[in-house]
């Protein structure tokens, strides 16, 4: 029965019901419920005590009786017939009465934890609870299709957003408000638990940049096992990005300058490239994904493991990562060797297996999905 109760306590929504208790009792004084509990105690000890002498036989058995009558009296389900003297009643009635207040502060305490709850949930107050999920760390047009593009995934991956805003900027994703380089914010999101972290500038400008190299560095602060892939506007601003540990960097002027030029040249890449990479969800448009090899490719040319992926999961190999490299169109005589990883073009991942390790530094590019990846630090 432990891992059924586990798996409830990691519950998101426990999660976020606990962080709002921790929270609302945090700010509470010590004065509040001291003396409502002290009065309560006095009263149950005192009014047992009455009833014992004057309704009983006076008994250590019967003291214990008294004790429950008056605790059972209190929430409405005492005996009347347990004291049905004069003074029996009367103490009956003033416990009655007592019972009544101490339920409607309890009830009052709790109707107001349930409406602040609702309230700081729906302005992103509150805390995601989730975990191996994806954080997107600030709003732009490229987070608004990332979002959809996360959703439409085979991984149905959880994602939590953080933005500066009064509401939330989609409804696909679990919103804190907050600021993308503030820790308590980030833990808020879950950034410790997180599967990956995506920090999207504010704005094309160079300031929104900077704000991107101090959200990676209080990411690597809070959870340096986090994986951090971020969105650069200005290419002289990588190095820094670097130097700040991210994992991946796309540079989007200088993919889209790219794809541009290539476009001119070769007419067709830039649809093509489009509907690679931009299709999720719609089944005629193939999809890149990042597999493991099948155990049985091991030892087998480029030729082989093209044949045995399209016979078997109907996809096309277009790189084979190994170790910090990866190799895009590998040549005719490139072998397949244990713990290689390949980048498939697939219409849906079927029976493969996705790669989803929480971190992963590469060394060079990757010429397949436009990523410049930090490489590890010497």
């Amino acid at each position: 029965m432990r891992w059924p109760f586990r798996a409830l306590v990691q519950a998101p929504i426990v999660q976020r019901v606990t962080w709002h208790v921790r929270r609302i009792t945090s700010r509470l004084e010590g004065g509040f419920f001291r003396p409502l509990l002290l009065a309560l105690a006095i009263t149950l000890l005192l009014s047992s005590a009455i009833v014992w002498f004057f309704e009983t036989d006076r008994t250590i058995r019967s003291l214990g009786q008294a004790i429950y009558w008056s605790s059972t009296t209190v929430l409405g389900q005492g005996d009347a017939a347990f004291a049905s003297g004069i003074v029996g009643w009367a103490v009956g009635w003033l416990l009655s009465l007592f019972g009544v207040g101490i339920v409607a502060t309890m009830t009052g305490v709790l109707v107001g934890f349930v409406i602040e709850y609702l309230l700081k949930e729906g302005q992103g107050m509150g805390a995601s609870g989730y975990r191996d999920h994806v954080v997107v760390c600030g709003w732009n047009p490229t987070a608004r299709e990332l979002v959809d593009e996360l959703v439409a995934d085979e991984s149905t991956t959880r994602i939590v957003v953080i933005h500066d805003a009064e509401k939330a900027p989609t409804d696909k994703a679990y919103f804190v408000r907050g600021e993308t380089t503030s820790e308590e914010d980030l833990k808020r999101a879950g950034i410790e638990q997180a599967r990956a972290a995506i920090v999207c500038p504010s704005d094309s400008s160079n300031e929104a940049d900077i704000h991107s190299i101090l959200t990676v560095l209080a990411i690597e602060t809070l959870a340096p096992q986090v994986r951090t892939v971020v969105e650069v506007n200005n290419p002289a601003n990588v190095p820094h990005f670097r130097r700040a540990n991210v994992d991946e960097l796309l540079v989007t002027s200088k993919l889209s300058s790219r794809l541009l030029a290539r476009s001119a040249l070769y007419p067709g890449l830039a649809e093509l490239v489009t509907d690679i990479v931009g299709g999720a969800g719609n089944p005629d448009d193939p999809q890149l994904y990042r597999v493991r090899m099948p155990e049985e490719a091991v030892g087998m040319s480029t030729a082989e493991l093209a044949t045995l992926m399209r016979s078997d999961h109907h996809a096309t190999v277009m790189a084979v990562a190994r170790g910090n490299s990866t190799v895009a169109n590998p040549p005719h005589g490139f072998r397949m060797e244990a713990g290689d990883e390949l980048v498939v073009l697939a219409y849906e991942l079927g029976s493969m297996e996705p790669v989803v390790e929480e971190k992963r530094t590469r060394d060079g590019a990757d010429p397949v999905l436009g990523i410049d990846p930090a490489p590890s630090p010497a």
